[in-house]
Protein backbone atom coordinates (compact mmCIF):
# COMPACT_ATOMS: atom_id res chain seq x y z
CA UNK A 1 0.00 0.00 0.00
CA UNK A 2 1.76 3.26 -1.05
CA UNK A 3 0.86 7.00 -0.66
CA UNK A 4 0.03 7.38 -4.68
CA UNK A 5 -2.34 4.79 -4.19
CA UNK A 6 -4.18 5.95 -0.94
CA UNK A 7 -3.88 9.51 -2.65
CA UNK A 8 -5.52 7.59 -5.87
CA UNK A 9 -8.61 6.21 -4.53
CA UNK A 10 -9.59 8.62 -2.09
CA UNK A 11 -9.35 11.11 -4.91
CA UNK A 12 -11.86 8.92 -7.03
CA UNK A 13 -14.06 8.35 -3.75
CA UNK A 14 -14.42 11.80 -3.19
CA UNK A 15 -15.31 12.79 -6.49
CA UNK A 16 -18.20 10.59 -6.94
CA UNK A 17 -19.47 12.36 -3.39
CA UNK A 18 -22.37 14.61 -5.66
CA UNK A 19 -23.43 11.02 -6.99
CA UNK A 20 -24.64 10.38 -3.48
CA UNK A 21 -25.20 13.63 -1.71
CA UNK A 22 -28.17 12.32 -0.35
CA UNK A 23 -25.97 9.45 2.03
CA UNK A 24 -23.55 12.04 2.74
CA UNK A 25 -25.61 14.48 4.01
CA UNK A 26 -26.87 12.05 6.56
CA UNK A 27 -23.30 11.92 8.05
CA UNK A 28 -22.94 15.68 8.01
CA UNK A 29 -26.36 16.70 9.12
CA UNK A 30 -26.07 14.07 12.12
CA UNK A 31 -22.91 15.01 12.98
CA UNK A 32 -23.22 18.97 12.85
CA UNK A 33 -26.14 18.23 15.36
CA UNK A 34 -23.97 15.94 17.43
CA UNK A 35 -21.24 19.03 17.62
CA UNK A 36 -23.56 21.95 18.04
CA UNK A 37 -25.42 20.82 20.83
CA UNK A 38 -22.20 19.26 22.62
CA UNK A 39 -20.13 22.97 22.09
CA UNK A 40 -23.31 24.54 23.04
CA UNK A 41 -23.68 22.41 26.31
CA UNK A 42 -20.25 23.56 27.00
CA UNK A 43 -19.87 26.53 26.92
CA UNK A 44 -22.74 27.29 29.17
CA UNK A 45 -20.94 25.12 31.45
CA UNK A 46 -18.30 27.04 30.73
CA UNK A 47 -19.89 30.31 30.94
CA UNK A 48 -21.20 29.41 34.85
CA UNK A 49 -18.19 28.32 36.14
CA UNK A 50 -15.99 31.06 34.73
CA UNK A 51 -18.26 33.64 36.12
CA UNK A 52 -18.35 31.52 39.18
CA UNK A 53 -14.76 31.00 40.01
CA UNK A 54 -13.94 35.21 38.73
CA UNK A 55 -16.04 36.03 42.38
CA UNK A 56 -13.28 36.97 45.11
CA UNK A 57 -10.04 37.38 45.81
CA UNK A 58 -7.52 35.11 47.49
CA UNK A 59 -6.53 38.27 49.58
CA UNK A 60 -9.61 38.55 50.95
CA UNK A 61 -11.25 36.42 53.89
CA UNK A 62 -14.89 35.40 53.89
CA UNK A 63 -16.43 34.73 57.32
CA UNK A 64 -20.08 33.37 57.68
CA UNK A 65 -21.53 31.12 60.27
CA UNK A 66 -23.23 28.61 57.85
CA UNK A 67 -22.86 26.61 54.50
CA UNK A 68 -24.54 29.50 52.24
CA UNK A 69 -24.63 33.28 52.67
CA UNK A 70 -28.00 33.70 52.41
CA UNK A 71 -28.46 31.09 55.68
CA UNK A 72 -25.96 32.72 57.81
CA UNK A 73 -26.36 35.03 60.62
CA UNK A 74 -23.96 37.22 62.28
CA UNK A 75 -25.06 39.37 65.46
CA UNK A 76 -23.77 42.72 65.81
CA UNK A 77 -21.53 41.60 68.62
CA UNK A 78 -20.19 39.09 66.31
CA UNK A 79 -19.08 42.08 63.88
CA UNK A 80 -17.28 43.92 66.42
CA UNK A 81 -15.10 40.94 67.55
CA UNK A 82 -14.45 40.24 64.25
CA UNK A 83 -13.19 43.29 63.48
CA UNK A 84 -10.54 43.32 66.05
CA UNK A 85 -9.16 40.12 64.52
CA UNK A 86 -5.42 40.74 63.72
CA UNK A 87 -4.51 40.50 59.87
CA UNK A 88 -7.23 42.44 58.72
CA UNK A 89 -5.91 45.38 56.22
CA UNK A 90 -7.19 49.27 57.49
CA UNK A 91 -8.63 51.35 55.25
CA UNK A 92 -7.46 55.25 53.83
CA UNK A 93 -9.03 56.53 57.60
CA UNK A 94 -7.47 54.06 59.45
CA UNK A 95 -10.39 51.50 60.16
CA UNK A 96 -10.11 48.25 59.34
CA UNK A 97 -11.41 47.35 55.59
CA UNK A 98 -13.99 44.92 56.13
CA UNK A 99 -17.68 45.08 55.07
CA UNK A 100 -20.11 43.51 57.12
CA UNK A 101 -23.53 42.64 54.81
CA UNK A 102 -26.77 41.45 54.65
CA UNK A 103 -27.97 39.69 51.35
CA UNK A 104 -31.48 38.93 50.69
CA UNK A 105 -33.82 38.54 47.89
CA UNK A 106 -36.58 40.78 45.80
CA UNK A 107 -39.14 39.35 43.13
CA UNK A 108 -39.07 40.18 39.56
CA UNK A 109 -40.30 39.42 36.05
CA UNK A 110 -38.21 39.36 33.66
CA UNK A 111 -39.62 41.92 30.62
CA UNK A 112 -38.61 39.96 27.93
CA UNK A 113 -39.63 36.47 28.93
CA UNK A 114 -42.58 37.31 31.41
CA UNK A 115 -40.35 34.86 33.48
CA UNK A 116 -40.50 35.80 37.62
CA UNK A 117 -37.07 35.53 38.71
CA UNK A 118 -35.16 36.25 42.27
CA UNK A 119 -32.26 38.74 42.26
CA UNK A 120 -30.12 39.29 45.25
CA UNK A 121 -30.19 42.65 46.93
CA UNK A 122 -27.02 43.01 48.38
CA UNK A 123 -26.66 45.37 51.69
CA UNK A 124 -22.58 46.48 51.82
CA UNK A 125 -20.67 48.73 54.35
CA UNK A 126 -19.35 52.37 53.67
CA UNK A 127 -16.04 50.42 52.74
CA UNK A 128 -17.02 48.34 50.74
CA UNK A 129 -16.02 49.91 46.93
CA UNK A 130 -11.94 50.62 48.54
CA UNK A 131 -12.49 46.83 50.21
CA UNK A 132 -13.86 45.78 46.33
CA UNK A 133 -11.63 48.10 43.95
CA UNK A 134 -13.22 45.80 41.17
CA UNK A 135 -16.43 47.53 41.12
CA UNK A 136 -17.07 50.33 38.96
CA UNK A 137 -20.11 52.50 38.29
CA UNK A 138 -20.46 52.48 34.56
CA UNK A 139 -23.51 54.65 34.64
CA UNK A 140 -25.52 56.82 36.76
CA UNK A 141 -24.19 57.26 40.06
CA UNK A 142 -23.62 55.44 43.63
CA UNK A 143 -26.53 55.05 45.88
CA UNK A 144 -26.83 57.30 48.92
CA UNK A 145 -26.34 56.09 51.93
CA UNK A 146 -30.17 55.74 54.01
CA UNK A 147 -31.80 56.72 51.09
CA UNK A 148 -34.02 54.75 48.95
CA UNK A 149 -31.61 54.07 46.80
CA UNK A 150 -29.82 51.06 45.30
CA UNK A 151 -27.36 50.42 42.01
CA UNK A 152 -27.53 47.35 39.37
CA UNK A 153 -24.93 45.38 38.15
CA UNK A 154 -24.54 44.76 34.59
CA UNK A 155 -25.19 41.12 33.65
CA UNK A 156 -28.30 41.49 35.94
CA UNK A 157 -29.18 45.02 34.04
CA UNK A 158 -28.66 42.52 30.63
CA UNK A 159 -31.17 39.96 32.20
CA UNK A 160 -34.03 42.24 32.70
CA UNK A 161 -33.83 43.58 29.19
CA UNK A 162 -31.78 47.05 29.72
CA UNK A 163 -33.25 48.29 33.38
CA UNK A 164 -31.53 50.76 34.61
CA UNK A 165 -31.19 54.34 35.84
CA UNK A 166 -34.50 55.94 37.18
CA UNK A 167 -36.33 52.45 37.07
CA UNK A 168 -37.70 51.50 40.33
CA UNK A 169 -37.88 47.97 41.87
CA UNK A 170 -40.68 46.68 44.69
CA UNK A 171 -38.83 46.61 48.23
CA UNK A 172 -40.62 45.98 51.24
CA UNK A 173 -41.44 49.72 52.12
CA UNK A 174 -42.68 50.78 48.87
CA UNK A 175 -40.36 51.25 45.59
CA UNK A 176 -36.83 51.61 45.59
CA UNK A 177 -34.83 54.01 42.68
CA UNK A 178 -32.19 52.92 40.64
CA UNK A 179 -29.50 55.04 40.47
CA UNK A 180 -26.56 53.96 38.14
CA UNK A 181 -24.87 50.27 36.75
CA UNK A 182 -22.07 48.61 38.24
CA UNK A 183 -19.42 45.98 36.74
CA UNK A 184 -17.53 44.01 38.57
CA UNK A 185 -15.47 42.36 36.37
CA UNK A 186 -17.93 39.79 35.40
CA UNK A 187 -18.35 37.85 38.33
CA UNK A 188 -21.73 37.15 40.46
CA UNK A 189 -21.40 40.19 41.95
CA UNK A 190 -23.07 41.58 38.78
CA UNK A 191 -26.13 40.22 38.91
CA UNK A 192 -27.40 41.89 41.91
CA UNK A 193 -28.23 44.99 43.35
CA UNK A 194 -26.15 46.70 45.88
CA UNK A 195 -27.47 49.26 48.57
CA UNK A 196 -26.51 50.47 52.22
CA UNK A 197 -26.54 48.02 54.48
CA UNK A 198 -28.19 49.54 57.18
CA UNK A 199 -30.88 50.84 55.00
CA UNK A 200 -31.42 47.49 53.83
CA UNK A 201 -31.78 45.74 57.39
CA UNK A 202 -33.90 48.31 58.77
CA UNK A 203 -36.37 48.27 55.75
CA UNK A 204 -36.52 44.20 56.43
CA UNK A 205 -36.53 44.01 59.94
CA UNK A 206 -33.39 42.25 60.51
CA UNK A 207 -30.78 43.14 63.02
CA UNK A 208 -28.24 40.22 61.94
CA UNK A 209 -25.46 40.12 58.96
CA UNK A 210 -25.28 37.29 56.50
CA UNK A 211 -21.75 37.68 55.89
CA UNK A 212 -18.62 39.93 56.43
CA UNK A 213 -15.40 40.10 53.80
CA UNK A 214 -12.00 41.22 54.64
CA UNK A 215 -8.87 42.55 52.62
CA UNK A 216 -5.82 40.83 54.59
CA UNK A 217 -2.92 43.04 55.70
CA UNK A 218 -0.76 40.48 53.88
CA UNK A 219 -1.34 37.99 50.93
CA UNK A 220 0.00 35.07 52.89
CA UNK A 221 -1.87 36.31 56.13
CA UNK A 222 -5.22 34.31 55.92
CA UNK A 223 -3.60 31.75 58.22
CA UNK A 224 -2.81 34.71 60.95
CA UNK A 225 -6.24 35.38 60.50
CA UNK A 226 -8.69 32.41 60.84
CA UNK A 227 -5.93 31.02 63.54
CA UNK A 228 -7.16 34.12 65.35
CA UNK A 229 -11.13 33.70 64.78
CA UNK A 230 -10.65 29.95 65.73
CA UNK A 231 -8.92 30.47 68.87
CA UNK A 232 -11.92 32.79 70.13
CA UNK A 233 -14.56 30.48 71.86
CA UNK A 234 -17.09 33.30 71.52
CA UNK A 235 -17.20 33.09 67.77
CA UNK A 236 -18.68 29.96 65.94
CA UNK A 237 -17.81 31.04 62.35
CA UNK A 238 -16.75 29.84 59.30
CA UNK A 239 -13.48 31.34 57.79
CA UNK A 240 -13.36 30.91 54.05
CA UNK A 241 -10.49 32.36 51.19
CA UNK A 242 -13.47 34.45 49.31
CA UNK A 243 -12.27 33.10 45.68
CA UNK A 244 -12.31 29.30 47.68
CA UNK A 245 -15.66 29.66 49.29
CA UNK A 246 -17.34 31.31 45.49
CA UNK A 247 -15.47 28.56 43.82
CA UNK A 248 -16.45 25.56 46.20
CA UNK A 249 -20.34 26.88 46.63
CA UNK A 250 -21.00 26.69 43.28
CA UNK A 251 -18.94 23.44 42.31
CA UNK A 252 -22.46 21.21 42.63
CA UNK A 253 -24.52 22.98 39.72
CA UNK A 254 -20.73 23.74 37.74
CA UNK A 255 -20.44 19.50 37.99
CA UNK A 256 -24.18 19.15 36.86
CA UNK A 257 -23.72 21.52 33.77
CA UNK A 258 -20.58 19.56 32.72
CA UNK A 259 -22.34 16.37 33.83
CA UNK A 260 -25.35 16.87 31.49
CA UNK A 261 -23.30 18.26 28.48
CA UNK A 262 -20.97 15.22 28.08
CA UNK A 263 -24.57 12.84 28.93
CA UNK A 264 -26.15 14.94 26.14
CA UNK A 265 -23.41 14.67 23.55
CA UNK A 266 -22.43 11.15 24.46
CA UNK A 267 -26.05 10.11 23.75
CA UNK A 268 -25.90 11.92 20.50
CA UNK A 269 -22.86 10.86 19.66
CA UNK A 270 -23.93 6.87 19.96
CA UNK A 271 -26.67 7.25 17.80
CA UNK A 272 -24.98 9.38 14.69
CA UNK A 273 -22.36 6.50 15.00
CA UNK A 274 -25.21 4.21 14.18
CA UNK A 275 -26.02 6.50 11.29
CA UNK A 276 -22.71 7.33 10.23
CA UNK A 277 -22.01 3.43 9.93
CA UNK A 278 -25.06 2.99 8.13
CA UNK A 279 -24.10 5.75 5.70
CA UNK A 280 -20.84 4.62 4.99
CA UNK A 281 -21.92 1.30 4.60
CA UNK A 282 -24.39 2.43 1.81
CA UNK A 283 -21.44 4.12 0.47
CA UNK A 284 -19.49 1.21 -0.17
CA UNK A 285 -22.36 -0.98 -1.15
CA UNK A 286 -23.21 2.35 -4.19
CA UNK A 287 -19.42 2.23 -4.83
CA UNK A 288 -19.02 -1.67 -4.94
CA UNK A 289 -18.39 -1.75 -9.00
CA UNK A 290 -16.00 1.16 -9.26
CA UNK A 291 -14.18 -0.21 -5.87
CA UNK A 292 -13.66 -3.75 -8.06
CA UNK A 293 -12.52 -1.41 -10.72
CA UNK A 294 -9.94 -0.19 -8.68
CA UNK A 295 -8.79 -3.50 -7.08
CA UNK A 296 -8.53 -5.21 -10.73
CA UNK A 297 -6.74 -2.28 -11.60
CA UNK A 298 -3.78 -3.31 -8.97
CA UNK A 299 -4.83 -1.11 -6.06
CA UNK A 300 -4.28 -3.02 -2.88
CA UNK A 301 -7.30 -3.22 -0.15
CA UNK A 302 -5.39 -1.50 2.09
CA UNK A 303 -5.49 1.74 0.06
CA UNK A 304 -9.27 1.16 -0.74
CA UNK A 305 -10.05 0.91 2.96
CA UNK A 306 -7.92 3.74 3.91
CA UNK A 307 -9.70 5.59 1.77
CA UNK A 308 -13.26 4.91 3.30
CA UNK A 309 -11.78 6.00 5.96
CA UNK A 310 -10.38 9.15 4.95
CA UNK A 311 -13.66 10.44 3.40
CA UNK A 312 -15.61 9.49 6.20
CA UNK A 313 -13.27 11.59 8.39
CA UNK A 314 -13.55 14.71 6.04
CA UNK A 315 -17.63 14.62 5.73
CA UNK A 316 -17.36 14.38 9.81
CA UNK A 317 -15.07 17.31 9.76
CA UNK A 318 -17.09 19.46 7.69
CA UNK A 319 -19.89 18.65 9.73
CA UNK A 320 -18.35 19.60 13.04
CA UNK A 321 -17.32 22.60 11.50
CA UNK A 322 -20.90 23.36 10.49
CA UNK A 323 -22.10 22.49 14.23
CA UNK A 324 -19.47 24.65 15.71
CA UNK A 325 -20.12 27.65 13.56
CA UNK A 326 -24.20 27.46 14.47
CA UNK A 327 -23.62 26.87 18.28
CA UNK A 328 -21.09 30.32 17.58
CA UNK A 329 -24.22 32.21 16.03
CA UNK A 330 -26.83 31.03 18.43
CA UNK A 331 -24.65 31.65 21.90
CA UNK A 332 -21.54 33.89 21.80
CA UNK A 333 -22.02 37.33 23.00
CA UNK A 334 -25.26 36.19 24.49
CA UNK A 335 -26.19 35.58 28.28
CA UNK A 336 -27.88 33.30 30.14
CA UNK A 337 -29.26 32.85 33.89
CA UNK A 338 -29.69 29.79 36.01
CA UNK A 339 -30.07 28.90 40.18
CA UNK A 340 -26.18 30.34 40.91
CA UNK A 341 -25.53 27.63 43.79
CA UNK A 342 -24.70 30.01 46.55
CA UNK A 343 -27.88 31.49 47.25
CA UNK A 344 -31.26 31.78 46.16
CA UNK A 345 -30.75 33.81 43.40
CA UNK A 346 -30.00 33.47 39.70
CA UNK A 347 -26.73 33.99 38.43
CA UNK A 348 -26.30 35.47 35.32
CA UNK A 349 -23.50 35.12 32.50
CA UNK A 350 -21.84 35.66 29.49
CA UNK A 351 -21.42 32.94 27.20
CA UNK A 352 -18.38 32.52 24.87
CA UNK A 353 -18.07 29.60 22.31
CA UNK A 354 -13.81 28.98 22.95
CA UNK A 355 -11.87 26.78 21.19
CA UNK A 356 -11.34 24.56 23.70
CA UNK A 357 -15.24 23.86 23.12
CA UNK A 358 -14.95 23.64 19.41
CA UNK A 359 -11.95 21.18 19.77
CA UNK A 360 -14.18 19.00 21.86
CA UNK A 361 -16.58 19.52 19.47
CA UNK A 362 -14.92 18.64 16.88
CA UNK A 363 -12.77 15.57 18.33
CA UNK A 364 -16.24 14.32 19.17
CA UNK A 365 -17.56 14.00 15.53
CA UNK A 366 -13.94 12.97 14.18
CA UNK A 367 -14.38 10.12 17.22
CA UNK A 368 -17.69 8.75 15.87
CA UNK A 369 -16.51 8.88 12.14
CA UNK A 370 -13.59 7.39 12.57
CA UNK A 371 -15.36 3.94 13.86
CA UNK A 372 -18.21 3.92 11.59
CA UNK A 373 -15.19 4.77 8.65
CA UNK A 374 -12.97 1.99 10.22
CA UNK A 375 -16.08 -0.86 9.96
CA UNK A 376 -16.89 0.36 6.59
CA UNK A 377 -13.61 0.20 5.77
CA UNK A 378 -13.27 -3.59 6.16
CA UNK A 379 -15.82 -4.51 4.47
CA UNK A 380 -14.57 -2.74 1.48
CA UNK A 381 -11.47 -4.11 2.26
CA UNK A 382 -12.96 -7.58 1.73
CA UNK A 383 -14.67 -7.44 -0.78
CA UNK A 384 -14.05 -10.01 -3.55
CA UNK A 385 -12.49 -8.60 -6.91
CA UNK A 386 -14.71 -10.56 -8.69
CA UNK A 387 -18.19 -10.41 -6.97
CA UNK A 388 -17.58 -6.64 -7.19
CA UNK A 389 -16.87 -6.35 -10.79
CA UNK A 390 -20.32 -8.75 -11.65
CA UNK A 391 -21.62 -5.35 -10.83
CA UNK A 392 -20.27 -3.18 -13.54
Amino acid sequence: MSIRQIVSVTATGLSSIPSRKGTSMVVVAGLAAVVAVLVSALTIAEGYTRTATRTGRPDRAFVVNADRESSSALTRQDVVTLLNAPGVRTSAAGEPLASAEYLTFVGLRDPRTGINLYAGVRGIGSVARELRPEIKVVEGRWFQPGGRELVIGRALQHRLGGMGEGDRIPMPDGDWQITGVFETGGDAHESEFLTDVETLMNVNRRNEFSSMTFALSQPDGFGEFSDAIAANPSLTVKVHREDEFYANASRNVSTLLRTVAYGVGALMAFGALFAALNTMYTAVSTRTAEIGTLRAMGFGPGAVGVSVVIEALLLALVGGLLGALASWIALDGASMSTMSGMSHSQLTFGLHVGTAQVLQGLTCALGVALIGGILAAGRAARMPVVEALRSV
